[in-house]
C-alpha cells in the first residue's frame, strides 16, 4: 500500500531528483524507483553516497559564514527533502529571528516540509519550480518572511545541473540576483564533469533513461562561475565541494574522486 504520507499526485513509479538525493542521505522518503536509479548511480560512480554528504556538509559552513556576515533572512532553492542540518535549524540556533523560505517543486519535499515546519512563524515552504523566479519572490512565504530590500542569502545547491542550457540558466540566475539586496550573498554547488567525465556521462546517462522529473546537465568551472555574474567570491573562490572552508573531519571524505564532482561558491553583491 501507498504511505499515508505520499500527496496523491505523486507517481510513484517515477524517480524524483529530490527523493533519490533523499535516499542517498540515509532518509527514508523515497520509493523503489528513487532507489533503483540510486543503486545504479552508486555502481556507476562508487562512493557518490559521500558526495552528496559533503554537500550537505557544505550547506553548514555557508549558511554559519552568512550568519557571520550579518545575513538573518535565507531563500533556499530547489531545498528537498527534509533531513538532518537543515538551514532553519542551523540559522536560528545562531538566531531565533532568522527567517527562511524553502522551495521545491517536488510534492512530497514540500508536504514534508510543511510538517516540519509546523510552529515555524519564522520559517515557509513555497512550491514552485526555480526556473520561474518571480511566482517565488511573490509567493505567500517570501512576502510574509522575506524583506528583499535589506541582504539575504540566496542558496542553489545541487540544483542548478537540472536547468538545461537551453533554459539560459545565466539569464535566469541574473533575474535572481538583480531581485536581491547589495549585501545578499548567493551560494551555490553545482555538479561538474571537468574532472570525472566518464562516470558523470554515465550518470547523465542512467538520468535520462529513467523517466523521472528531469535531466542533469553538468558544467565547467567556468561555466558555473558564469552564474555568479558580477557578484565577488569570497575566499577560496569555486572550488571543489569538499575543500571549501573545511572546519572537520566531517567535511571531507578519503574518497578524493568524490570532492570533484561538484564545485561549491559563495559570493557577495557588491554596493551599487
Amino acid at each position: 500500500m501507498t504511505q499515508e504520507w505520499v500527496p496523491k499526485i505523486v507517481d510513484t513509479s517515477v524517480p524524483s531528483g529530490a527523493r533519490t538525493y533523499d535516499f542517498l542521505l540515509g532518509g527514508a522518503h523515497n520509493f523503489a524507483a528513487d532507489r533503483s536509479m540510486a543503486d545504479q548511480v552508486e555502481k556507476a560512480v562508487p562512493g557518490i553516497r559521500d558526495a552528496a554528504r559533503l554537500n550537505r556538509a557544505f550547506l553548514a559552513r555557508a549558511v554559519r559564514l552568512l550568519i557571520d556576515q550579518g545575513i538573518r533572512q535565507f531563500l533556499d532553492v530547489g531545498s528537498g527533502i527534509p533531513t538532518v542540518g537543515n538551514v532553519h535549524e542551523i540559522a536560528q540556533q545562531h538566531d531565533p529571528d532568522c527567517r527562511v523560505v524553502y522551495v521545491d517543486r517536488d510534492p512530497v519535499a514540500v508536504a514534508h516540509s510543511e510538517l516540519m515546519l509546523s510552529g515555524n512563524e519564522r520559517a515557509g515552504i513555497a512550491h514552485a519550480d526555480m526556473r520561474n523566479p518571480e511566482s517565488i519572490l511573490a509567493s505567500e512565504p517570501a512576502r510574509r518572511l522575506l524583506n528583499f530590500d535589506e541582504p539575504l542569502g540566496l542558496l542553489f545547491l545541487l540544483v542548478l545541473h537540472w536547468v538545461p542550457d537551453e533554459a539560459d540558466p545565466r539569464a535566469l540566475m541574473t533575474r535572481y540576483r538583480d531581485a536581491i539586496a547589495p549585501g545578499s550573498h548567493l551560494v551555490i554547488t553545482h555538479m561538474t564533469d571537468d574532472a570525472q567525465k566518464d562516470k558523470i556521462d554515465t550518470v547523465a546517462g542512467i538520468v535520462r533513461s529513467s523517466r523521472g522529473d528531469g535531466q542533469v546537465f553538468p558544467r565547467s568551472r567556468a561555466e558555473i562561475a558564469a552564474l555568479f555574474g558580477d557578484f565577488e567570491l569570497l575566499e577560496p573562490g569555486l572550488v571543489p565541494t569538499g575543500t571549501w572552508r573545511v572546519s572537520g573531519p566531517g567535511d571531507i571524505t578519503d574518497n578524493t574522486e568524490m570532492n570533484e564532482l561538484s564545485y561549491a561558491g559563495v559570493a557577495r553583491k557588491p554596493q551599487p
